[in-house]
């Protein structure tokens, strides 16, 4: 694993696992990187239910239950459709907490939208956080960095306490 990846992967396993959470994953532009980069590590099981990549439109709707509505008027690359894909998920597999990403890590402008533009999005199951990235890479540095703040970003809500307890 690329750089800083180990490092906060072990500090995930240890949040979920040490406080008895469960993760669900589903991911558009980054393609299943954050699912892979947490099954890295063995124990992954502990905590970790699920992953989907839900790359198409279409599979936002058919297999998360993303409204239409949200992708109508905000687009897969927004912090609308990000929320929904995390609460949903979360729903779907049953779990504590979910994560989502969704966006645009180029070459070319989506939806009028810039190369880079990314939305996070973590569902706690009482609350949603949404983050929005600018990066500034080529495809697969986008690719790699939008995985890595999406963990990071997953370990600062945990560790704010933001998770119910179980």
């Amino acid at each position: 694993m690329p750089g800083d990846i180990p490092q906060i992967v072990s500090k995930v396993h240890d949040l979920f696992k040490g406080k008895g959470l469960t993760l669900a994953v589903a991911e558009s532009c980054t393609g299943g990187l954050i699912c892979h980069y947490l099954t890295e590590q063995p124990g992954a099981s502990a905590f970790f239910v699920a992953g989907v990549v839900s790359y198409l439109e279409t599979m936002k709707v058919k297999i998360l239950g993303v409204s239409r509505e949200t992708i109508e008027t905000y687009g897969v690359v927004s912090g609308e459709t990000a929320r929904e894909m995390a609460e949903k998920t979360r729903v779907l597999a049953g779990t504590d907490c979910s994560l989502s990403s969704t966006g645009n890590i180029g070459p070319d402008v989506l939806e009028g939208k810039e190369r880079g533009l990314v939305y996070l999005a973590i569902c706690s199951g009482t609350k949603t956080f949404t983050k929005e990235l600018s990066l500034k890479g080529d495809r697969a540095f986008n690719k790699k960095e939008g995985a890595l703040k999406a963990l990071e970003f997953l370990v600062e809500v945990v560790e704010r306490n933001e998770m119910p307890d179980t």
